[in-house]
């Protein structure tokens, strides 16, 4: 499922509200959750899942077209981690088909 497809969803099923307001508060909900991470807090939406950030530290990599070394520098990424309930519901749904 794409963002777009998720928004139209959304909006399909919330008839009452501008098709616009549904799209701006799922916006300002990623724009939340990106600037948390950037602040380096940990986003737990519960029942859901996690997100957080991971530090991976300076290294030597190389260039895969021309094989010279390049420095990476030290950087953090974000990662998901899926709730308890989510996996459950989840692992519910594929046994079924």
């Amino acid at each position: 499922m794409t963002r777009a497809e998720l928004i139209a969803r959304l909006i399909n099923d919330l008839p009452s509200l501008p098709p616009r307001q549904v799209e701006a508060a799922f916006q300002k909900i990623m724009d939340i959750i990106a600037q948390n991470l950037a602040d380096g807090n940990r986003v737990e939406l519960r029942g859901f899942g996690s997100f957080g950030l991971r530090g991976h530290s300076a290294h030597e990599g190389r260039n895969p077209k021309t094989g010279a070394k390049v420095t990476v520098e030290q950087k953090k990424v974000p990662y998901f981690r899926a709730g308890k309930k989510l996996k459950k519901v989840v692992d519910q749904l594929h046994k079924d088909t």
